[in-house]
């Protein structure tokens, strides 16, 4: 048995265990699985809240990198949120071995954007990454991301097991956990995810879009998906949210594959309010944040506003 096999069979035996007192909360035993421990809490990621400036921001434009742009001005403008120096972790939703207008993983025109402001705004180094699925190379590569992030002077991680460490994330249902290392070796996080349809939790966007950054046998989180997903927004807290709109995957998510199923809106979402951003995102999906579970869970748990106007919204831009 070689490493990698170790790893995946040491997790899934040490995932089926609960933490005997505690009820619901699962331990991945890292420790036994091979992963070493965080040696420190994970940073504070969040920007502190300005009540002159919205929550969420909704911007409209066929040029996405443009969309995107009138967006981060309309919260605050990239230099809220990235200082000169400051290292940068982003993490779109790159799990799929599709192409941009199939509209699965975060639009590359989208993240090339981000990584240009980033990087206008002094910061050091802009690193992106997701642990998706088995061929994480094709997915960064077919999707236009790679390249994109290339071209703006960004660098894309190809993950390996030895990208993880164990943290508690102290959640009602996950404990102790594998998580991507980078989020405690950079000053700002964040979520880049795409507005989907999922067969398992009716639409997806910033909330779920954890998953790609934790290690471990994930599929045991399915037992309890949506506390699962609010346990890692709880945890991972973001400096900021940013959903692609541009392309929307109406039917058959995550995966999806057939372009019929994608509905083209030339939007993009700026939230410093997670859950309020979901809750935009879902009206892309013909929903509201009361129609999804993991978003009406994280509202009663305080991690944000179910109803995005009462966060402070703007809208930009009209089609």
């Amino acid at each position: 048995m070689n490493r990698r096999e170790f790893l995946t069979e040491a997790g899934r035996l040490a995932t089926l265990a609960i933490v005997a007192g505690q009820p619901g909360l699962i331990s991945l035993g890292c420790q036994s699985a091979g992963y070493r421990r965080a040696s420190g809490p994970k940073p504070d990621f969040l920007v502190p809240p300005d009540p002159r400036l919205p929550g969420v921001v909704l911007a409209r434009d066929e040029d996405h990198a443009a969309a995107l742009g009138a967006a981060l001005e309309g919260i605050g403008g990239i230099r809220r949120f990235i200082q000169p120096g400051e290292r940068v972790l982003l993490k779109p939703n790159a799990a799929w071995d599709r192409v941009p207008a199939q509209a699965v993983n975060t639009n590359p025109l989208v993240v090339g954007e981000m990584v240009r402001q980033c990087r206008l705004a002094g910061a050091a180094e802009v690193l992106v990454t997701d642990h998706g699925g088995p061929r994480p190379e094709e997915a960064l590569t077919r999707s236009g991301i790679a390249a994109a992030v290339a071209q703006n002077g960004g660098r894309v991680i190809y993950l390996e097991e030895d990208d993880f460490l164990e943290d508690d994330l102290g959640g009602r249902f996950i404990g102790a956990w594998p998580v991507l290392r980078h989020v405690f070796e950079v000053d700002r996080f964040i979520n880049m995810p795409i507005a989907k349809h999922h067969g398992l939790v009716a639409g997806t966007a910033s909330m779920k879009n954890f998953f790609g950054a934790i290690g471990g046998v994930r599929d045991v989180l399915h037992d309890q998906l949506d506390q699962a997903i609010v346990d890692l927004a709880a945890y991972f807290r973001p400096t900021l949210t940013v959903i692609d709109a541009t392309r929307v995957l109406m039917r058959h998510g995550p995966g999806g594959g057939a372009f019929e199923d994608v509905a083209v809106r030339n939007a993009v979402i700026c939230a410093t309010d997670q859950v309020a951003g979901d809750s935009c995102a879902a009206g892309f999906l013909g929903a509201a944040g009361r129609d999804i579970r993991h978003i009406i869970l994280a509202a009663q748990q305080g991690l944000g506003e179910i109803d995005y106007r009462r966060a402070g919204f703007l809208e930009l831009g009209g089609i």
